[in-house]
């Protein structure tokens, strides 16, 4: 069974909506203003790259990340790895073709299989309703979170606010940097 792994930059108070910039949402680019860049702090960000060996990701992000990240030098270890994109909309039309393979997938249920194949980890980006989804039906196995010292108040949130069972995790990694970010490695406890 491969390891799902949800991969986020995250204000203190849940929100993951925007961090890079994307146009048209109140908060967009709050990763890279008023914090200091540190590269320490973003080590993981390039060991995902090297252990990954899938990407999934929802449409909304599909359609955000594809006409950018295929040419960032980057994020050139994700131009060659497999993509799957969960979605209920989207048609094999609309993938671009220089992003190496992407599959669709319509459901959960089919991210459930991928997850049963051989292979190394998936790593999930963006994707807060997807995240949401995969969270509430349990098929997310560790969290690479990015925790960075801002109150946005509003946006998209990593995790739902359905009401289900407890989950456990268990800290597996962290470390605190000099700019207030914390990187925070949890694994869900089954």
């Amino acid at each position: 069974m491969r390891t799902l792994i949800s991969t986020a930059f995250i204000s203190l108070d849940g929100v993951v909506e925007a961090p890079g910039g994307e146009p048209g949402y109140r908060n967009a680019g709050w990763t890279f203003k008023d914090i200091d860049f540190l590269p320490d702090a973003f080590e993981i960000k390039g060991r995902e790259q090297k252990e990954a060996t899938a990407m999934l990701m929802g449409r909304v992000s599909y359609e955000a990340f594809s006409p950018v990240w295929p040419a960032m030098e980057d994020f050139a270890d994700y131009k060659v790895m497999p993509k799957y994109v969960v979605s209920t909309t989207l048609g094999e039309d609309d993938l671009v073709s220089d992003w190496g393979d992407t599959t669709i997938l319509r459901s959960l249920d089919e991210v459930a299989a991928l997850k049963d194949t051989e292979g190394g980890p998936i790593i999930v980006h963006g994707s807060a309703s997807l995240n949401q989804a995969l969270s509430d039906t349990g098929l997310i196995d560790r969290y690479h979170l990015l925790v960075f010292p801002l109150l946005l108040g509003a946006g998209k949130r990593l995790f739902s606010v359905t009401d289900k069972d407890t989950q456990k995790l268990e800290l597996v990694e962290h470390a605190v940097y000099a700019n207030g970010l914390q990187k925070n490695v949890f694994d869900v406890v089954r």
